[in-house]
């Protein structure tokens, strides 16, 4: 089975890298420090911070195989290559929501870069998804938890 292709800005790919080396380097000796100390409490079997640190470690472990897997399959958008014609992935694209008249602008991105409180939506999200491909001017309708959303493209930019 082929992996899936992981888009990503240049900006995004170096996040990834540095989460990684802090995964890591220092996690990993955290947590390594925790467990250590829960071993010199003695019984394992009623060690709860034996437990914890356990826990901590198996999810720092599986977040790293994740991103070592994500990088394999990398794939970096060239911002250069970009339209302001069309929305793509790495496009900047300002909206206008019909209902209450309000703009919001956000990045579209790919799933690993994905944080909506500072406008970057993924490809794979419902807004994202309906948006690629779109021109301005064009009208877009979005189905949300709530119900249809209407958009009006007003602006794309790289």
């Amino acid at each position: 089975m082929a992996k899936k292709e992981v888009l990503i800005t240049k900006e995004g790919l170096v996040d990834l890298e540095k989460e990684l080396e802090f995964l890591k380097t220092v996690k990993r000796k955290e947590i390594a420090g925790k467990i250590k100390a829960a071993l010199s409490f003695g019984d394992l079997s009623e060690n709860s911070e034996y437990d914890e640190a356990k826990n901590e470690q198996a999810m720092v472990e599986s977040r790293i195989a994740t991103v070592e897997s994500m990088l394999q399959n990398v794939k970096i958008i060239d911002e250069n290559e970009l339209s302001t014609e069309i929305i793509k992935v790495g496009s900047k694209v300002t909206v206008k929501d019909d209902k209450y008249n309000e703009t919001a602008s956000y990045k579209i991105v790919g799933s690993s870069e994905t944080n909506p409180s500072v406008g970057k939506i993924s490809d794979e999200s419902p807004l994202g998804m309906g948006l690629v491909g779109h021109r301005v001017g064009d009208k877009v309708n979005i189905e949300a938890p709530g119900g249809i959303i209407n958009y009006e493209v007003i602006k794309i930019s790289k």
